[in-house]
């Protein structure tokens, strides 16, 4: 793991981690809602690799109301993030029906329709209306 934050640019505390990760998701395309995350201790960001964590203090859940969607954010989040995709991401699971289930990917439609899909790696796609994910949603 180590390896992988090579490099990385590191922000310390909730404010100025928060501020790096709404310009991460900003910059590569994605809503800016899509990290509703309280009391977090570090975002880093390894340019080279587009590898991305998120630490924070405790576990978080999070209720979509535009598509009544609950969300959990574990205390480690990480992934790697590119143009319209967090691909290979941890620490995320959406609750369907009973259980929860395991973010693996988030990919914007393109050609840009509106629509974001979650995949999951047990292979559930769900995809959503963007702006159901717009800062302060």
């Amino acid at each position: 793991m180590a390896s992988e934050r090579e490099g990385a640019v590191v922000m310390k505390g909730h404010t100025e981690g928060m501020k790096q990760a709404g310009a991460l998701l900003k910059e590569f395309g994605l809503p800016e809602g899509l990290l509703p995350l309280e009391n977090v201790v570090e975002v880093g960001y390894v340019k080279k690799t587009g590898y991305m964590w998120i630490a924070q203090k405790k576990e978080v859940e999070h209720t979509f109301k535009l598509i009544s969607k609950q969300v959990s954010y574990d205390t480690d989040i990480h992934g790697y993030i590119e143009v319209g995709r967090i691909k290979k991401l941890k620490g995320v699971k959406a609750k369907e029906l009973l259980i929860w289930a395991s973010v693996s990917d988030i990919i914007l439609e393109t050609p840009l329709t509106g629509k974001i899909q979650f995949k999951s790696f047990a292979g559930i796609t769900k995809t959503f209306p963007v702006e159901a994910f717009a800062a302060g949603q």
